[in-house]
């Protein structure tokens, strides 16, 4: 049965990643059972709060997706100035790392990242909420929001459709969520080189980041993030899809288009779509009309199955970007508020 044979890849594939990528793991770092003896309960509350909350809404599947890979793909840009024979200045990022910065509510001293442009149509923060509430209640101060959300987003996965796969869990929280850090996030008029140099920058190869690509399977796309296409009469764009479009944009910038015909579905569509030049953002059909990717693409319009493996190992690894462990981090009361 192909979700046995994911599950066993899956554990398969963090054993890889946590290799060829150099990572170690400190007795008090992150393990598979990390929570088995202090919070035994977990992953199923989780899973549990999840479950109902697609139930009723299967549209939100796509949002706490979204969320965690926003929560993993921050930069924060720092200045330094180096006084040695000569005055330099330099200017260095670094990766934020899956820490839930992007849980954190604004102050009157701090605009934090879900007030950020790119943050504004993120979704689910109550169910994330829910879920650390009866956390709270069953084990005090030991579930991070980070690994709630990694957890609920892999279970909005399969929840969908897609493949199944375990995460190593003990990430700690941030203690820092700041509007400016949002600025790198990957923009939906990205070509295929300016996407391969971002998810580059993350240490993920090309195959990575179009099977990442392939998230967009769930959910839908504003008006405005794909409007500028239109007008210009973009070579890469179907003409009748793109009468499609501006249908949907003659009801304003907030209207909604689904990224392929099976939105709340998690299956390799949204690539067949990009082969008929049915893509919805220019970062999506780009990886189509890119000689570079456009061979991965084939591959996983062709073959469902090499996609969910693709798709689960790169899950696995966007999960582990920069995690904070032991004392480097904390473990919030409350996901919106820093301890």
């Amino acid at each position: 049965m192909i979700v046995d044979n994911m599950f066993g890849a899956a554990l398969v594939s963090v054993v890889a990643i946590m290799v060829i990528n150099g990572i170690t793991f400190e007795a008090d770092g992150l393990r598979m059972d990390y929570y088995t003896m202090s919070c035994p309960f977990a992953e199923m509350i989780v899973k549990n709060k999840v479950n109902t909350a697609l139930q009723s809404d299967p549209t939100l599947a796509a949002g706490l997706v979204r969320m965690h890979f926003h929560d993993c793909f921050i930069e924060v840009l720092s200045l330094s100035l180096s006084l040695s024979l000569s005055l330099s200045l330099s200017l260095k990022t670094a990766v934020h790392g899956c820490d839930a910065s992007v849980l954190v509510d604004s102050t009157k001293d701090n605009t934090a990242e879900k007030d950020s442009p790119a943050n504004l149509s993120l979704r689910g923060y109550e169910l994330i909420d829910d879920a650390k509430g009866q956390l709270e209640q069953q084990c005090p101060g030991v579930v991070s929001c980070a690994d709630i959300i990694a957890m609920a987003a892999r279970d909005a996965i399969f929840f969908a459709g897609g493949p199944v796969y375990d995460i190593p869990k003990g990430r700690k929280d941030g203690r820092r969520s700041k509007i400016g850090d949002t600025i790198n996030l990957p923009s939906p008029s990205f070509n295929s080189s300016e996407l391969i140099r971002m998810f580059g920058q993350h240490g993920f190869s090309v195959q990575e980041m179009v099977a990442l690509s392939g998230a967009h399977t769930l959910g839908v796309a504003r008006c405005s993030s794909f409007k500028t296409r239109l007008p210009n009469a973009d070579p890469n764009l179907d003409s009748n899809f793109a009468k499609t479009l501006s249908g949907t944009c003659s009801r304003g910038d907030n209207a909604e288009q689904p990224f392929d015909m099976s939105r709340n579905d998690f299956d390799n569509d949204y690539y067949n779509a990009l082969i008929r030049k049915a893509g919805v953002l220019t970062s999506d059909q780009t990886l189509y009309a890119s000689a570079r990717t456009r061979g991965i693409v084939s591959g996983y319009a062709l073959n469902q199955a090499m996609f969910f493996f693709d798709f689960q190992n790169a899950m696995i690894k966007m999960s582990l970007l920069d995690v904070k462990e032991g004392s480097k981090g904390e473990v919030r009361q409350n996901c919106r508020n820093i301890n």
